[in-house]
């Protein structure tokens, strides 16, 4: 296995310019040594039990049990019992002078080792690019550094996960810190969320969970989901919250100062796949779920929804941020449909690919400009300017696989990236303004930011007006 099931960019100048790097002292390392012995002990012990309870097992196995090979050129056989003194000893292989300098090393640092210490500083017009990679048995968070200026794309640093990894969202909310910092929330096949420091490398650690498993040995109690957590959404507005959706079909709201979920949405039938915030109004959470319905949710009231019925079991929902009285689906069957909240109703619902959406992107500051990808490996654009109308731009095989992931750039309108399962091409970033026929619809559509929300205060959101809710 070879994927890159999730995929995340990270804004420029948010990153630290040299991120701090992880130095154990000598009793850490000793610490972690003997918590590793320990561990290998427990396993080593289990595993002798097992083997004492299978049948024709001998704790004493006798010497001669083994026939001796005919061909024993080198006497392993009675090599336990050989003479002499065998020492081995690493004092000989350094000599370390006081000024730090290894006298064994007489090459002077090659240009190579300058051009390395360049890319390990972050520059201001760097993205982050943040990919959950899954390579064998292996599961890592791969943090990429991209330039759009210089065309360049490399990985800066890893972290190796413990789990799958399903989903990322950045968010910048330090608990322990008023200022701001710079994380990724990551759901995995668990059904604890880590929180990763994209500015120390080596770490080894998350820098806090969300939840944790039950443990009777210590009594402990189950805090959060209670399987695999299959989307994360930071509130922006109200940053010290975040929303996430689990295949134990509910919704958890998240307080990250406090540690604990403080709301549970539990209106499901089936897994919650999906589901965002609203643009403006930080109390409005859209979800989808595998219940073929995608609600609406008001926060400020937990058994406040809007529902609607769609046509196969939903994958991805995206907020039309241009206009948040429109929003995005994605379905299973390939189907991409638009509905208008006022009129609680679709305005369209059109057969975009022919497996099902797995990628579902607006362009940051381009009003229209719709990218979709699917598990058939293929992307296509889309302009979707007029919300009565969905229009076909134009599309490509990627040779990425089946496309497991796809988002925009959070600061340029037409630079997107994918990723697939294919065992040696499985991630792609794409300046779209490269393709012709997209070039020549949009370049002349005037660029605008997103409506950004005015409603950040919360005594604001206890005063503002109740949303129109349907019987369910």
């Amino acid at each position: 296995m070879n994927v890159i099931p999730c995929c995340t960019w990270v804004k420029k100048g948010v990153a630290a310019a040299v991120p701090d790097k992880v130095q154990l002292t000598a009793e850490e390392l000793e610490g972690i040594i003997k918590k590793t012995e320990s561990d290998l002990a427990d396993l080593e012990a289990d595993s002798d039990a097992d083997s004492d309870n299978e049948p024709g097992c001998s704790n004493a196995p006798k010497k001669n049990d083994t026939p001796k090979s005919m061909d024993d050129e080198f006497n392993f056989e009675n090599y336990d019992e050989e003479a002499g003194d065998i020492k081995a000893s690493m004092g000989g292989l350094a000599s370390i002078n006081p000024d730090g300098k290894d006298p064994y090393i007489t090459v002077a640092e090659s240009d190579d080792n300058d051009s390395e210490k360049e890319d390990d500083i972050i520059k201001p017009d760097d993205n982050l690019v943040l990919l959950g990679h899954v390579d064998g048995d292996a599961s890592i968070l791969e943090v990429y550094v991209y330039n759009e200026r210089e065309g360049s794309f490399y990985c800066h640093h890893d972290i190796l996960l413990p789990s799958f990894p399903l989903c990322l969202e950045w968010l910048n909310f330090d608990p322990s810190d008023a200022k701001p910092g710079n994380f990724v929330a990551i759901g995995n096949m668990t059904s604890v969320i880590e929180v990763w420091d994209l500015d120390i490398v080596d770490c080894l650690e998350p820098i806090f969970k969300l939840g944790c498993k039950p443990n009777k040995k210590k009594n402990k109690k189950r805090v959060g989901h209670k399987d695999a957590v299959l989307d994360i959404t930071w509130n922006v507005n109200l940053p010290h919250i975040l929303a996430s959706g689990s295949v134990d079909k509910t919704v958890l709201l998240w307080d990250i100062e406090k540690g604990i979920p403080d709301t549970k949405l539990d209106q499901f039938n089936e897994k919650v796949t999906t589901l965002q915030w609203h643009p403006q109004k930080p109390y409005m959470l859209l979800t989808g779920s595998e219940d073929k319905t995608v609600k609406l949710f008001d926060c400020r009231t937990s058994d406040t929804f809007k529902n609607w019925e769609t046509t196969g079991e939903v994958e991805r929902v995206l907020w039309n941020h241009f206009d948040p009285n429109y929003f995005f689906v994605g379905t299973k069957n390939g189907i991409v449909e638009c509905i208008d909240i006022r009129q609680g109703q679709h305005l369209w619902q059109v057969k975009a690919h022919d497996k099902e959406i797995t990628g579902l992107s607006l362009s940051v500051s381009c009003p229209g400009f719709l990218v979709t990808a699917s598990d058939d490996g293929v992307i296509k654009v889309w302009d979707s300017l007029v919300p009565q109308l969905l229009e076909p731009v134009w599309e490509t095989e990627t040779n990425l696989g089946a496309i497991q992931c796809l988002t925009s750039s959070p600061d340029s309108p037409f630079i997107i990236a994918a990723g697939g399962d294919h065992k040696s091409n499985n991630f792609k970033v794409w300046d779209l303004t490269e393709v012709t026929t997209v070039n020549e619809r949009f370049r002349s559509r005037k660029l605008i930011e997103p409506v950004q929300n005015n409603e950040t205060d919360p005594a604001n959101i206890q005063g503002s007006e109740e949303m129109e809710v349907t019987d369910e």
